[in-house]
């Protein structure tokens, strides 16, 4: 995994195949290398008659990396991890239509308990398959953020928000989550992305901010209230998850979070299932299956893997075309009619993810 660090300021090391670093400089038997052996007898700097340094045709000794082959290994982790989150964003985008296939069978608070007490099931079960050690003391109060914003938080209130708001317009308003997680990074962090990189995010959350109030008649509703408080607790949750995913792998993030919030989950499945009614169908298992196993298992592992490469500002812009992606899915799969604006809120929107993408962070 790359080493870059959004929280401070990037670096680089050397990882071998088997994943440790190499100081670079250190023999593998832990002497100090000084340009190349030196055989008994023979100056510093020539070659004894009858042996090869080993270098090729462009003067590179095997196991050294060119100049020309330095930009090419540079950037095959910034694409990789952009494509983890890209992966992560569409599987987020499916969770708005999933979460009203699952409110079919299940109420409101039964969907959430049980969606984390499936995904807190399938991470436990991971972690001790992997026989993945519990994680250092001084990640665990990083790891109950994530768990109260990204486990329970967001679930809870976008679930009560689309009982009363439409997918689309939930979407669209979930659209000003890139800019209230670069604003948590920054705060958290200390790092500062450039002006550049802020005006593109700002414009980006101001088309999407217009998209909503055009649609809304220029109200904010009870539903809004509830986005905009996920919207709070995603990005706190977001912000501390890609910290920790420099520090451990990213499925470990979540999965220990997911756990975390296991007995919980359980105890809450248990009362609200008491409580609510159930009407099983295969929307409602479809919608519940995907939340839990798709959404908040697989999805965050990726988009944390990807967070971890790229950093977080330019990640949490990727997810300025979840909302176009969601309402894509919510006419595909819901029937629901698409507004006229959509496609001049997407050209602005894909407009705002090119610029970010290139502006230095």
């Amino acid at each position: 995994m790359t080493a870059q660090n959004s929280a401070t300021a990037s670096m680089t090391i050397a990882v071998t195949a088997t994943g440790e670093s190499t100081p670079t400089g250190i023999t593998p038997t832990g002497r100090t290398s000084t340009g190349g052996p030196s055989s008994a007898g023979t100056p510093s700097g020539s070659t004894a008659p009858g042996t090869s340094t080993g270098a090729d045709s462009r003067g590179v000794t095997p196991g050294s990396t060119s100049a020309e082959d330095a930009p090419r290994g540079a950037a095959d982790p910034l694409r990789r991890g952009t494509l983890l989150a890209v992966l992560g964003v569409v599987c987020f985008s499916l969770t708005f239509p999933s979460t009203v296939w699952g409110l079919e069978s299940f109420g409101p608070w039964s969907l959430v308990a049980v969606r984390s007490a499936l995904a807190g099931l399938i991470a436990a079960a991971f972690l001790l398959v992997g026989r993945v050690p519990l994680p250092e003391r001084r990640h665990w109060a990083g790891l109950a953020v994530v768990a109260c914003g990204v486990v329970i938080g967001f679930p809870l209130l976008t679930t009560l928000a689309l009982q009363i708001s439409t997918t689309s317009h939930a979407a669209v308003v979930v659209g000003l989550l890139p800019l209230t997680t670069a604003a948590f990074a920054a705060l958290r962090t200390g790092r500062r992305p450039s002006r550049t990189f802020w005006s593109a995010a700002v414009a980006g959350a101001v088309v999407v901010l217009g998209f909503t109030l055009q649609q809304s008649g220029g109200a904010v509703s009870r539903g809004d209230l509830y986005l905009f408080g996920a919207l709070l607790v995603c990005a706190a949750g977001y912000t501390e998850g890609g910290r920790l995913a420099r520090q451990m792998p990213g499925w470990q993030v979540i999965g220990w979070a997911l756990v975390l919030c296991l007995p919980l989950m359980l105890a809450g499945s248990a009362v609200a299932l008491s409580l609510e009614p159930v009407r099983l169908n295969a929307h409602g298992v479809i919608g519940l299956l995907w939340v839990a196993a798709g959404s908040t298992f697989f999805g965050l592992y990726v988009w944390y893997r990807g967070m971890a490469s790229i950093g977080i500002p330019k990640a949490s812009q990727l997810q300025l075309a979840q909302p176009l992606l969601t309402l894509f899915w919510s006419v595909f799969l819901l029937g629901e009619t698409l507004p006229l604006a959509a496609p001049l809120a997407a050209v602005g929107v894909l407009v705002c993810i090119a610029v970010t993408q290139r502006a230095k962070s």
